[in-house]
This record gives C-alpha cells, sequence and structure tokens, in this order.
C-alpha cells in the first residue's frame, strides 16, 4: 500500500525521517472500517510527530495524517474523524477520554491509499463539498469550530480576535466566525497574510495592536508572544481559548487582571464526532468552503512538507492521492 510515513524520528531535521513508499496493509480490529482516501490535510501535528512528539520510535513506521476525505466500503462518501476514543470515558465527549489518540500516534493515519478506522469515525460527505475541501475538516476547523461554539459560545453579533492568522486553525476561526455573524480582528506579523484575511471579512492588526474594542473572545494558537494581549484585548468577563502555542507555552500571566476582570482560560483538544458533524453540515448549508492554500500530488508529499514547514502558507495544505 502506497503511503507517507515517518521512518526516523529526527528532532533538529523532521523532513529527513519522512518517507514515501509501499508499506504493508496494517493489521487492525477487525469491526473497524476501511476507507479508500481521495484526499486528505496537512497539520502542525504532523511536523511534531516527525520530532517524536507523541510519537516513539518504537511505533515506526508510522503512516501521518490526521484528516481524509473518501469511499467507504460500502461505496459511501465520507469524511474521517481523526479522534479514536471512548464516548462514555468523557460524559459523551471522546476528547476527554484520558486514553484518546489521533490518527497516526497510535494507529496508521490518512496519507495512504486506504486508512481503517472505527465505523463511528466516519461522516457522512455532503455533496456540496468536494473531497478535497471535506478533507481539510477534521482537525484544524474542527478545532476552531469547538473554540469558537462550543467552549467560546459566540454569538451571533458578537467580537473576536484571531491572533496570528495563517495557519488552518487561525484561518477556519475567522471563516467561521464571519459566517456566524460576528465581528473579526486578526493579527499577524506578515503584510501579505494581514492583506488575506481582510479579503476575508476581518480587520487586519498588527500583532499587539490596540483593537477599536474590547472583544468578546479570543482565539489564541500562538501563546507567548501573543498572550498578554490577548488578555488585555478582551472584554471583562470574556473568554479566551487556547489550541496551540506555536511560539512558546510559558507566557508571563498578569493574574490580577485575570480575577479582576473575570476573564475565562478555557483549552481546546480537537473536538468530537458530533461536532464535526454538525461542522460538515455548517459548512455544506451555508456555503461555507475552506481556505486552501495549496494542493499537491500524493508523489508531492516531500514538497507539501516543506511548503508547511516552511510557515508562508494561509489557509489548508491538500495531498490529492487521485494523482
Amino acid at each position: 500500500m502506497r503511503a507517507v510515513y515517518a521512518k526516523r524520528i529526527v528532532p533538529d531535521d523532521p523532513l529527513s525521517g519522512l518517507e514515501i513508499g509501499e508499506l504493508p496493509e496494517p493489521s487492525l480490529p477487525e469491526d473497524w472500517v476501511t476507507v479508500e482516501v481521495r484526499a486528505s490535510s496537512l497539520n502542525h501535528h504532523d511536523l511534531w510527530s516527525l520530532r517524536g512528539v507523541g510519537l516513539s520510535e518504537d511505533r515506526l513506521p508510522m503512516i501521518l495524517g490526521c484528516d481524509a476525505a473518501g469511499v467507504d466500503q460500502d461505496g459511501n462518501e465520507v469524511v474521517v474523524h481523526a479522534v479514536i476514543g471512548d464516548p462514555t470515558a468523557g460524559g459523551g465527549d471522546e476528547t476527554l477520554d484520558p486514553g484518546r489518540t489521533l490518527l497516526s500516534e497510535s494507529y496508521p493515519g490518512t496519507f495512504a491509499e486506504r486508512v481503517r478506522v472505527p465505523r463511528r469515525n466516519l461522516i457522512p460527505k455532503p455533496p456540496a463539498l468536494s473531497f478535497a475541501e471535506a478533507a481539510c475538516l477534521p482537525t484544524a476547523w474542527l478545532t476552531a469550530y469547538r473554540m469558537l461554539v462550543t467552549r467560546g459560545q459566540l454569538s451571533a453579533g458578537g467580537s473576536v480576535l484571531v491572533q496570528g492568522v495563517g495557519g488552518g486553525v487561525a484561518t477556519a476561526a475567522v471563516v467561521l466566525a464571519r459566517a456566524l455573524g460576528a465581528t473579526v480582528y486578526a493579527t499577524s506579523r506578515d503584510p501579505a497574510k494581514r492583506a488575506q484575511v481582510a479579503a476575508l471579512g476581518a480587520e487586519a492588526l498588527e500583532p499587539g495592536a490596540r483593537l477599536p474594542e474590547r472583544v468578546d473572545l479570543v482565539i489564541e494558537t500562538v501563546g507567548e508572544a501573543t498572550f498578554a494581549h490577548s488578555l488585555k484585548a478582551v472584554r471583562p468577563g470574556g473568554r479566551v481559548v487556547v489550541a496551540g502555542a506555536t511560539s512558546g507555552y510559558l507566557p508571563q500571566v498578569d493574574l490580577r487582571r485575570l480575577y479582576f476582570l473575570q476573564i475565562d482560560v478555557l483549552g481546546v483538544t480537537m473536538g468530537t464526532r458530533a461536532e464535526l458533524e454538525a461542522l460538515v453540515t455548517l459548512c455544506a448549508d451555508r456555503g461555507i468552503r475552506p481556505v486552501i492554500d495549496s494542493e499537491y500530488g500524493f508523489s508531492q508529499a516531500h514538497e507539501a512538507f516543506q511548503r508547511l514547514a516552511s510557515g508562508r502558507m494561509f489557509g489548508k495544505i491538500v495531498l490529492d492521492h487521485t494523482r
């Protein structure tokens, strides 16, 4: 089976451990189902795996990839939910299962001709979404949806600050927040990315800039470099929702601001199957389409990873498994 996989763990040179080649079909539980993958998309999780974060040497070779859309063994077009966990362990939320894992951590991922998952991890793909568009949703877009809707409790007419726009989660948050009727502000150090996010309907700002208003919600994936600004930008009683820390995970926090203004700081990791189903339906019904930075053929996976590692992308990077 053709696959893109981690052959070696090289923390300082992660792409040197990336291989494209033939691997045997993985042996997985009998009650799991097989999906012929038509498209998948890259996440920073894939780079971290190549650095050995969440992936140990004894699991190699490991097929990478969390996101996929394809056709199941019954001929249905489907979107794959990447969280493998017990929903009963978290009171109906598999992301709270202490034993949860993502595809490509304990089980082979989606960068292959076929992937096997529990049947409950399949969501029907609406005809309105292409395979490439649907493959963008299960990780970054699902995380953004959970940040905005489930944890952030964003209401129509609310206001949102998205820090560090450009990557998958941040661009998804801008598009979804605008579709949900919010006023959106977004920061980036890159003038070109500020122009791109302005075209999506957000007010683009330099990092640390003073906002015209204090917002109801801040979407935070940057960490140390922006966290102090996030706390200053949110209104009293507002929320800062955190799903990443690309600039560092130990920010200095003025606790006086936190408790005096009664700010909620909330964490998010991925999302549930039910949330993915709601997100897919929302995109199909409202004509929302993921921002795709670039598409590569399956054999161009090295180039796709180089694009991801460069940090220059705006939106999602997609692998087309049909070419």
